[in-house]
């Protein structure tokens, strides 16, 4: 959609506008976020299925011991939402999205629309309310995911078990569906307080106005905006949008035969994604435990040191004329456009210790243009007596060039594998050199 755009539509008759859209002034605070935490939990976490999906198409008896059998066995006693919280705060998440309800119709909420929900089981936790206080308590803004397709409501009202196959699975066809929806959307946006994003994985028609009608301020992502599932976009997007991505091959706990992407190659889809405009909400599975997996957790603690760094060319940036030049990213500040970020490929292609120099064609210098690197003050190389770490910055004809030592000690053996990046102040983009820097870009990104 086009930012600015008018957020509310008459209704015939009635007198009064309708909300249509996200308000703008909350589409650009999604846009400054950055990046989130999605969280994928269900029942059917205990024997490690793909999320509510072994549900479509499935035999009476699996369904009979899917609905009936799980609940009687969920019971996550090691669950501390605190700790996911904390953890999700130190990766630099700035929202989280929760599974209130996947396709299976389960709800992960002490829901009055259906038994078919975690009350009903050895938990016994309102996990939804938990998890709620506890993001909020760091400051991370609050997303619910909701399915308006629900295989139990099918199931129980004898229409097959499918995603979007039949007439009946779309909300907008079938009132009875409508109503349930209504029903729980209604306790999900007033019985626990402010919520900042709402998820529709499925038809939104007629239930997006009805989360804007409940809390106008909240941003609909999916349903709304584009939300592109294991995918980047080739170029950037215009207004906001969100990729979604899972760690490993599955959304929810997979036990077997789930290899999980480096801490490197989630730490550089972050940066792609903020260079081409995005978000990136990037999922775990926990265990059905209530432990989000060691694996997991690991790389969440790896992001968490490049965080720690670097995190304010991430977060309220928006993209620079040009998104890479060669390997090396840009995003630029929201509230200074003369200050830019260049993410610089770490590990064996930038060494502990070695001195390196840059050609930045696209980006054109002065006398007031100055360099940093995130995190080190580029004054000592640890161990080393007399090393000269100083930044060099050089207008020239041909870019900028920027002359600067890798020198900020992260591991015990210096082989810290991830981009270092460096903030370049009081510059202008360079047209004359960008055209096929532009196209060298687009094309390395497909």
């Amino acid at each position: 959609m086009v930012l600015g755009v008018c957020a509310f539509a008459s209704v015939t008759g009635m007198g009064q506008a309708q909300q249509t859209a996200n308000l703008p002034d909350k589409e650009q605070w999604f846009m400054d976020l950055g990046f989130g935490m999605f969280v994928h939990w269900s029942l059917d976490s205990q024997v490690g299925a793909v999320i509510s999906h072994s549900m479509a198409g499935a035999s009476k008896d699996y369904m009979e011991r899917f609905v009936n059998e799980l609940p009687k066995t969920f019971n996550p006693r090691k669950f501390e939402p605190d700790d996911w919280a904390v953890l999700a705060k130190l990766a630099g998440m700035k929202y989280v999205v929760f599974t209130a309800k996947h396709h299976s119709g389960f709800c992960m909420w002490n829901t009055k629309t259906t038994g078919f929900n975690v009350m009903n089981t050895p938990c016994k936790r309102d996990i939804l309310k938990e998890i709620i206080e506890a993001f909020r308590k760091q400051g991370i803004a609050i997303g619910i995911y909701f399915s308006p397709e629900d295989f139990y409501y099918c199931y129980k009202h004898d229409i097959p078990v499918g995603r979007l196959q039949h007439d009946l699975h779309y909300p907008a066809n079938n009132k009875g569906l409508m109503d349930y929806d209504k029903a729980q959307m209604k306790e999900l946006l007033t019985q626990y307080g402010k919520i900042d994003i709402f998820f529709f994985d499925g038809p939104a028609e007629e239930l997006k106005e009805y989360a804007w009608q409940l809390q106008p301020a909240i941003v609909v992502t999916r349903g709304h905006l584009e939300t592109p599932e294991q995918r980047l976009p080739d170029r950037p997007i215009p207004g906001p949008w969100e990729a979604c991505f899972t760690m490993g091959t599955d959304w929810q706990y997979k036990p077997t035969n789930d290899p999980h992407k480096s801490g490197t190659q989630i730490i550089n889809m972050l940066i792609e994604t903020r260079a081409k405009g995005g978000n990136l909400l990037m999922n775990v599975g926990p265990k059905p435990d209530g432990e989000i997996q060691i694996e997991q957790e690991a790389l969440l603690r790896e992001i968490a040191l490049w965080n720690l760094v670097n995190t304010e060319a991430i977060h309220a940036i928006r993209p620079w004329n040009i998104i890479k030049e060669g390997d090396i990213w840009f995003t630029r500040s929201k509230t200074n456009e003369t200050t830019v970020y260049a993410f610089v490929p770490g590990g064996n292609n930038w060494q502990f210790g070695k001195r390196k120099e840059f050609i930045l064609k696209t980006l054109e210098g002065n006398e007031q243009t100055q360099a940093s690197i995130l995190g080190y003050a580029s004054e000592l190389i640890e161990y080393r007596k007399g090393a000269d770490a100083t930044i060099r910055v050089y207008p020239t004809p041909l870019g900028l060039v920027v002359s600067a030592v890798n020198g900020h000690r992260l591991y015990t053996n210096n082989q810290w594998p991830n981009p270092v990046v460096l903030k370049i102040e009081n510059v202008k983009y360079k047209p004359e050199n960008a055209i096929m820097e532009q196209k060298s870009s687009i094309d390395g990104a497909k």
